[in-house]
């Protein structure tokens, strides 16, 4: 790790004015850290924004939550309101890391976290995410990496909370230059669809300052399958929301995460549970639209099983 400097900030403007053009900002840090022991980024000053005022708050209004980037992943999973009312939030938080990490580990760091692809973690590896010439993941160890993409790098998406708040409709507040920019979640990991090197849409100096979800009266479920019971990434996760009434099901979202580079939902399949009452061949039909255009690649084929299965467990945990 190089040497670096480190200053607190007192507010969001101050704080990007301190970043300039070779810093980071530092909350959790857990990826941030990680990457500067393996070189991977050497920023010549971090910017510690821990202590922003009013970016550790949950916050319930009559139309939104609105939930700080430093609230930690522990009370977004200990919160009992965020628990009655967005269900699947709360079981994605819960599904990340281990109790320490989730302990420190930040809404806004959990956003925007960079891929977890061996190759582009490797110190000595120039892969296509870092700027090289190749995806050494496709022809190499991919058991891990994506279904879909829009460009040649197949790292995916690993951020449990951006899956849960995509089905969700959650907005994310960025502060960008002098002004605050909100973002869907789709908007906010754009980016990474069309250019392999990046993570998500956030440009240098952005800060994320919090995420908002509308009260819309929805369910909502979040599911992962891992290699391991605790403390593991995602092979595939599944989130799903929905009004529901009996079995009938609106404004429905489903999305997949740890599938693509970005959170990955069809508009057409949501639009073929809007009004229906859900069934194994309605879900059926819906996990067939979402992975029409899945394209494995040598080892991570299973992940279709695997999805399909999620997407009607998540599906049946809304009406149960």
């Amino acid at each position: 790790m190089n040497s670096f400097k480190y200053v607190t900030a007192a507010s969001a403007a101050s704080a990007r004015e301190l970043a300039g053009d070779h810093g980071r900002y530092l909350a959790g840090g857990i990826d941030l850290l990680g990457e500067m022991k393996e070189m991977i980024a050497e920023p010549e000053i971090l910017v510690n924004i821990k202590t922003l005022p009013g970016l550790n708050k949950i916050e319930a209004r009559e139309r939104t939550w609105r939930i700080g980037a430093n609230v930690t992943v522990a009370q977004l999973e200990q919160h009992a309101g965020l628990k009655a009312t967005f269900a699947g939030l709360q079981q994605a938080a819960a599904e990340v890391g281990s109790r320490q990490i989730r302990n420190v580990a930040t809404v806004g760091g959990n956003l925007a976290q960079h891929s977890r692809c061996w190759y582009y973690r490797h110190r000595d590896i120039h892969c296509l995410k870092k700027g090289g010439d190749t995806c050494y993941a496709r022809n190499g160890e991919n058991k891990y990496h994506s279904l879909f993409t829009g460009n040649p790098c197949i790292s995916p998406v690993v951020s449990n909370l951006a899956i849960a708040l995509a089905a969700l409709d959650a907005t994310v507040n960025v502060q960008r230059g002098g002004k605050p920019v909100a973002m869907s979640v789709a908007e906010f990991y754009a980016k990474a669809w069309d250019n392999p090197t990046a993570h998500h849409s956030l440009e240098h100096g952005d800060l994320v300052l919090s995420v908002e979800i509308p009260v819309q009266g929805r369910r909502s479920a979040y599911l992962q399958v891992s290699e391991k019971a605790a403390f593991d990434w995602a092979l595939v996760s599944c989130a799903a929301a929905a009004r529901v009434d009996g079995r009938r099901l609106s404004q429905a979202r489903i999305v997949l995460g740890s599938v693509g580079n970005v959170p990955y939902q069809v508009q057409a399949a949501n639009e073929l549970l809007e009004g229906q009452n859900l069934d194994d061949a309605l879900a059926g039909k819906v996990a067939s639209a979402i992975l029409e255009k899945a394209q494995p690649v040598a080892q991570n084929g299973y992940k279709l099983a695997i999805a399909q299965t999620l997407i009607h467990r998540a599906l049946a945990q809304l009406v149960t």
